[in-house]
């Protein structure tokens, strides 16, 4: 693990050099990946076959074996066990429960002279969500996406997975069954984004596309951006623990290792003040990665990119949280609340010692796809919000008309756009040329 002092000279360097990472530089992935996206935009069916085989080897005899039917679905919900089952429809009543506060309605006010202003909200018609299907399946991440679009409204979900050599995921399909996904289709990586950004003759082609994937999926969403919409480029998983030694160093091992245990490439980052619990923390991790089924996963990422900062005190560890800008971010410190005002750059905040990010994944409510990379200086996490579209109300009375069409016209002339100045000035009663 990398170890890191704000005391040293040289931490500005090393801190943006362990921090500032962007696998989707790779310009060899970018080219491989528009090859992909073309040939299922001009090939449609043909070519999402063509991919599926070479690297999910899954051989199909028609497009029509790809979608997994809905009576799967219900099989693989009726298939659980009963306190599996409970789990899965406790986290997704949850997760409805808190994203139904995040509802915004329509609105209009009248102004005094009768001119009409507003906002309409309507739900996307139709979205796409990628849940990745490779080294782990994550039937969470079908709950945080396809729950907060049924609670927007979106008319059809459409679901892709990725199913290696046709193993599908039971718990996947049954958190689709709950959730409500109305299609599921068992394709993955760049294929499957381009499908859902153009259609094929089996895929229907969708308004936005949402959810995490790996460096091939996140180049492919950047790519077909603007065709549709997409929620974020997501990159790899990110913890900050922020400690001033009242949480038992064990506790905070498992924590650190929760994101470390996803992807080689993830980032745990440790910061305190305290070089006694620095230790005994970084002692914790050694020993727990002992005891992890993904440890070799889990110990790359450690050693590779996670990190321990020791910082001078309370305010230098919120400005070095705020320059992480952390997908997540634990307040492991007695009291959180009173951190609140100094902590600006955060996907997600885990307030106290109980609450640990883990709760935050599954069960705790608000949603698990959040901001990577820095971006939590300036994008937030996956909600109701990101599955409606806005359109703005403008309907003017003849006295508005009349107001509003006078200020148009001198503003236009001055842009010397002629056509502009003229439509406003012939709605104006009582104009003078």
């Amino acid at each position: 693990m990398n170890r890191l002092d704000t005391r040293d000279p040289d931490f500005t360097r090393q801190f943006h050099a362990l921090h500032d990472w962007d696998a989707n530089l790779d310009m060899a992935v970018e080219s491989r990946v528009r090859e992909i996206v073309t040939a299922v935009r001009d090939q449609g069916d043909a070519a999402l076959r063509t991919f599926t085989e070479r690297f999910d080897g899954l051989a199909t005899r028609t497009a029509a074996e790809l979608e997994i039917p809905r009576a799967d679905l219900e099989k693989a919900l009726n298939s659980l066990e009963p306190l599996q089952r409970e789990a899965l429809e406790v986290a997704a009543q949850r997760i409805r429960s808190y994203h139904e506060q995040q509802r915004s309605a329509s609105w209009s006010f009248t102004e005094s002279d009768g001119t009409r202003l507003g906002q309409r909200i309507l739900p996307l018609s139709r979205v796409g969500i990628y849940v990745p299907g490779g080294k782990a399946a994550y039937p969470s991440s079908v709950l945080m996406n396809a729950i907060p679009a049924r609670v927007a409204g979106v008319e059809e979900i459409i679901m892709v997975v990725p199913t290696p050599k046709g193993q599908v995921n039971p718990w996947v399909l049954a958190a689709a069954a709950i959730a409500g996904v109305h299609r599921v289709f068992r394709i993955g990586g760049a294929q499957a984004v381009a499908a859902l950004a153009y259609g094929t003759e089996t895929v229907p082609a969708v308004d936005k596309i949402v959810g995490p994937g790996n460096i091939y999926v996140a180049t492919a969403k950047r790519m077909v951006f603007g065709r549709v919409g997409i929620d974020m480029i997501a990159g790899p998983s990110e913890i900050l623990v922020l400690s001033d030694a009242s949480a038992p160093a064990e506790w905070l091992a498992w924590d650190l290792l929760s994101q470390a245990e996803h992807d080689e490439i993830a980032q745990s980052i440790f910061i305190s003040w305290d070089d006694a619990h620095i230790e005994a923390v970084v002692a914790a991790v050694d020993k727990a990665l002992t005891m992890l089924d993904r440890a070799p996963i889990a110990g790359k990422s450690w050693a590779d990119r996670g990190a321990v900062i020791r910082v001078r005190d309370r305010a230098e560890a919120c400005q070095v949280a705020n320059l992480v800008a952390a997908e997540h971010l634990e307040l492991a410190v007695s009291d959180p609340e009173s951190w609140l005002p100094d902590i600006h750059n955060a996907g997600a905040i885990f307030m106290g010692i109980h609450s640990c990010e883990a709760l935050g994944d599954y069960v705790a409510g608000p949603n698990h796809v959040l901001p990577t990379g820095g971006s939590a200086r300036f994008s937030s996490p996956l909600g109701v919000y990101d599955f409606v579209k806005r359109s703005s109300l403008i309907q003017a009375s003849p006295a508005g008309a009349n107001t509003l069409g006078r200020l148009a016209e001198r503003l236009a002339l001055g842009e010397g756009l002629t056509a502009h100045a003229r439509s406003a000035a012939c709605r104006v009663t009582d104009h003078q040329s």
